[in-house]
């Protein structure tokens, strides 16, 4: 009896070994963008930090401060767009300021790229660049020329103007469901300021939207647009540059003549940034900065900008990156082109709820 406890006691060593080096080894919970990194990075940091990866994903900043502003969320990284979110938490005390001493890799990032942020984050104090672009119009180009040979193709009015609007609705249009990343171009398109307070300007660019919205299909989040435009479902539609170009690499994997591009504003683009950040509340702030770290190498933001197609903050990777993808314009646009794009400023909590109560109404079709 004695022997075969014993026995059992040695099968179960292992076992215990296991659960307890499990519950030793240090964790990353990490809270980012649908199909936003390369999964080899995050194995590779794996590998070569022994620090496990924790990782969720969201579709909008919406449900990103939706989760933060419950408190305790439990993440170590996130990756708010600078305007408005990421200025929100820096104004709110609610991020950890980085601790430059574990980020040596901090001298790779483009200094005139983080200038563009310190508007928001004075001193570059709590968040890094991890990735930019524009906001712009994904085109199915072959479904448009067929049903528009002479549709212009160059701006905002192929969307936004309602009657060509109606001419382009039975081929699938869209709006990504954000508001601080769709209105700003409205506002552009109408020829006021982005970066408005006046309520006559934000009734202004609801009429507009609600104008086009009997022909919309679709407000979707960024995920399913990106999967809508990749399969052909939509042909005209407002969102991110990246998206618009995975879309485009997916549809030519998929080999059924589904033809995307992508069009920026040519009165200029809103620019925007997404930042590594750290919550004040990181359960491991450590791992965070490793993190951060890890993904400043050069050949580290290479691998990802090759796979999901933005742009990184880190020049040196340029070289690195697949030669599609770095010699695309859409991807990294012309010093031209970013000269006339502008970065939305931080708005007023009274623009801020005119800009929420639109949304509502836009969503609802009233």
């Amino acid at each position: 009896m004695a022997r075969r406890i014993f026995l059992a006691m040695l099968l179960l060593l292992p076992a215990l070994l296991i659960a307890r080096l499990a519950a030793a080894q240090p964790v990353l919970n990490v809270y980012n963008w649908t199909d936003y990194i390369d999964p080899y990075v995050v194995q590779r940091f794996q590998q070569q930090t022994g620090i496990r990866v924790r990782y969720d994903v969201y579709d909008s900043l919406e449900t990103l401060e939706g989760k933060l502003s419950a408190g305790r969320s439990g993440y170590d990284i996130i990756v708010p767009t600078s305007e408005p979110t990421f200025s929100r938490l820096v104004k709110a005390g609610a991020l950890r300021p980085l601790d430059l001493a574990r980020i040596p890799n901090w001298k790779n990032l483009d200094p005139r790229l983080m200038q563009r942020v310190a508007q928001v984050d004075p001193g570059n104090r709590h968040g890094a660049i991890y990735l930019w672009g524009t906001v712009g119009l994904g085109i199915r180009l072959d479904r448009v020329r067929a049903i528009w040979p002479e549709a212009p193709m160059d701006g905002l009015d192929l969307l936004l103007k309602p009657e060509n609007a109606a001419r382009l609705a039975k081929c699938g249009l869209a709006v990504m469901d954000s508001a601080t990343d769709v209105l700003p171009s409205v506002l552009k398109w109408l020829g006021k300021d982005p970066d408005t307070t006046e309520a006559a300007d934000y009734r202004a660019a609801e009429q507009a939207l609600l104008a086009v919205r009997p022909h919309l299909r679709a407000i979707p989040g960024s995920g399913g647009l990106l999967d809508m435009l990749a399969t052909g479902e939509i042909c005209v539609a407002l969102t991110y540059s990246g998206d618009v170009i995975q879309a485009a690499a997916r549809a030519r994997e998929a080999g059924k003549g589904v033809e995307i591009g992508y069009v920026a504003p040519r009165t200029g683009a809103h620019l925007w940034f997404d930042m590594l950040a750290v919550p004040a509340d990181a359960p491991n702030p450590e791992a965070a900065m490793a993190f951060i770290d890890f993904l400043l190498q050069p050949e580290t933001m290479a691998a990802i900008t090759s796979q999901v197609r933005y742009p990184n903050a880190v020049p040196a990777s340029r070289p690195l990156v697949a030669q599609a993808v770095r010699d695309d314009p859409n991807v990294y646009p012309s010093e031209e082109a970013l000269a006339r794009a502008f970065v939305p400023a931080t708005l007023p909590q009274s623009a801020e709820r005119l800009r929420t109560r639109l949304w509502s109404r836009f969503r609802a079709g009233r």
